[in-house]
């Protein structure tokens, strides 16, 4: 609470004379490679009084670009649609080639309650936006996570089956694939767009030192929940062909279910069974400080290691 600094993994924010509303938003764009494109979609988002700018990423081999940005909910649902428009006017599908899955131009928009914002905040703040962008801009939209309208919705790899192409083809034909809002057609140039709620995620990449992307498929495999293995972690294999690696693509869907450390070992394990290290990882976009921490905490083995010790946080407090 306002004031108090918890131990053990439950950092606060520092504290306000009074509850401010902030909700984030990490809406990923198919475009990771023309910075040009990127800085203008940015543009468009900050447009939109009342926002925060937290960061901004690309990867030109998934061809994507990740933004995040907070603010109070009106001005954060005016900002993603800005943002969603000016994707929709400048990113042709048609012409898309990367790694990562995708459906659209603005692939997915999810919606973050942070403080002063419920979960169901958010969830209305999905649905009143992904109707709006179906109906301006007339790109289908699909609902995920905590905003998903069917169970089959929830997770995000199920509505991207196929990908773009794949949908292009089963969606006026499959009802299974009719979208929440919109028409039952693609957008001619921007595909299809995901907007749900969600809680904070991490997504994080492990890169490994070797050429073999068959081994960060099976390591992939290995360690995602779908095939039996950790809990709330998403996880596929991909080549990053410029730096001659591999990379294990996460997102960590609750890292108070699974740590970190627990995921890191088990890939360093997996892949010296096979004589390959590893080269690096990278965190892509905004982390909550509490895994970091554990890692630390596992890392140099602290003990009687506690979260008022560290220096920020007793200045918050």
């Amino acid at each position: 609470m306002p004031g108090k600094v918890k131990s053990r993994g439950a950092i606060v924010a520092p504290p306000a004379a009074t509850m401010v509303e902030v909700i984030e938003c990490v809406p990923n764009f198919s475009e990771g490679r023309r910075k040009e494109i990127v800085d203008a979609i940015v543009a468009a988002i900050m447009s939109a009084p009342g926002v925060k700018l937290l960061g901004k990423e690309m990867d030109p081999n998934h061809n994507r670009a990740v933004v995040t940005f907070i603010g109070p909910r009106l001005a954060v649902a005016e900002a993603a649609f800005r943002g969603a428009e000016k994707a929709v006017e400048l990113i042709d599908m048609n012409v898309h080639k990367g790694e990562h899955p995708r459906i659209g131009a603005l692939d997915v928009c999810p919606f973050v309650p942070i403080a002063g914002a419920t979960m169901d905040d958010c969830v209305a703040l999905a649905r009143s936006v992904g109707r709006r962008i179906a109906e301006e801009l007339g790109v289908p939209v699909y609902l995920y996570a905590e905003a998903a309208t069917r169970p089959d919705r929830r997770r995000l790899p199920d509505i991207r089956r196929g990908e773009y192409e794949g949908l292009k083809e089963e969606i006026g034909t499959n009802p299974d694939r009719k979208p929440d809002f919109g028409p039952a057609r693609l957008h001619p140039t921007a595909g299809a767009t995901v907007v749900g709620a969600r809680p904070v995620l991490i997504a994080w990449n492990v890169n490994l030192a070797t050429k073999d992307v068959g081994l960060a498929r099976r390591i992939a495999k290995a360690i995602r929940e779908s095939s039996g293995g950790f809990p709330a972690v998403q996880a596929k294999g991909f080549e990053l062909a410029d730096r001659g690696l591999v990379q294990v693509s996460m997102n960590m869907l609750d890292y108070r279910k699974t740590s970190l450390v627990r995921v890191f070992e088990e890939i360093r394990k997996l892949a010296a069974q096979e004589g390959v290290e590893i080269a690096d990882s990278e965190i892509v976009g905004q982390v909550p400080l509490a895994p970091l921490l554990e890692a630390s905490r596992a890392h140099f083995r602290l003990t009687g290691f506690d979260d008022a010790q560290i220096l920020e946080l007793r200045l918050w407090e």
